[in-house]
């Protein structure tokens, strides 16, 4: 694929791969082709071109990863306060220390409570629709007295996250069968989808975490739009 024209660039992030990890083989093709330009050109090429992201997504999540190529990536800011939209999977009756798969996994106990049936868990996801508070989770970049919360986190050390409130402006139920409720919800830049996971557990009184993620939308950028890294490797 050819990279040098492009500055804003879609790409369907697979799982088990970082956003690093993604934007770092975008540069190397797109370093490669520089390259090739100015040599045929007669002139010195950069050591590294220059790509960034719009937007991180987990390793475990998949989906809309925005990259900024070359002089794109001086608009950055243009895309930080913008809507999302995502796919999320809860694993209902379990909870995770990290509120997704990657975190250590723990039986939650709801000895006295029925598991919900498919009314019970459309009324509850519902009742998540406006604007609702959150707790940022403690495996997150947020800084706490200038440490990355994850960092204390990792170490142990106890910290008082702060509470957020964000826009859930469209959230459904996709499919439920229990134990696995999957969702479609279109919210407000800042949104943890892990810590609304984990509160819809909550609220049905079983507990839960994300099993999977995927990102549909960033703004007026869909997924659908995006290239997969291997059409980008060409």
């Amino acid at each position: 694929m050819n990279l040098l024209s492009t500055e804003i660039l879609l790409v369907d992030k697979p799982a088990l791969m970082s956003s690093f990890a993604v934007v770092a083989r975008v540069r190397r093709v797109l370093t490669e082709q520089v390259r090739e330009r100015a040599v045929k050109l007669g002139q010195t090429a950069p050591k590294r071109a220059k790509v960034g992201h719009a937007g991180t997504l987990d390793p475990f999540a998949t989906g809309l990863l925005i990259c900024l190529l070359s002089k794109g990536t001086k608009k950055a800011g243009e895309f930080l306060k913008l809507d999302k939209r995502y796919e999320a999977t809860i694993c209902l009756g379990k909870t995770s220390t990290t509120g997704d798969v990657e975190g250590e996994i723990c039986e939650y106990n709801f000895v006295d409570k029925a598991i919900p049936n498919t009314s019970q868990v459309e009324s509850v996801v519902k009742k998540f629709q406006g604007e609702i508070e959150q707790k940022v989770p403690i495996y997150s970049a947020v800084k706490i007295n200038g440490r990355r919360a994850y960092d204390l986190a990792r170490k142990g050390i106890a910290a008082e996250m702060p509470i957020r409130k964000v826009k859930i402006y469209e959230i459904s139920v996709m499919d439920y069968q229990w134990p696995y409720l999957k969702i479609d919800c279109k919210v407000s830049s800042g949104t943890y989808i892990r810590a609304l996971g984990e509160d819809i557990g909550k609220a049905l009184g079983v507990g839960g975490y994300l099993t999977e993620l995927r990102r549909t939308e960033i703004g007026k950028y869909k997924v659908s739009e995006a290239k997969t890294l291997d059409e980008v490797m060409g």
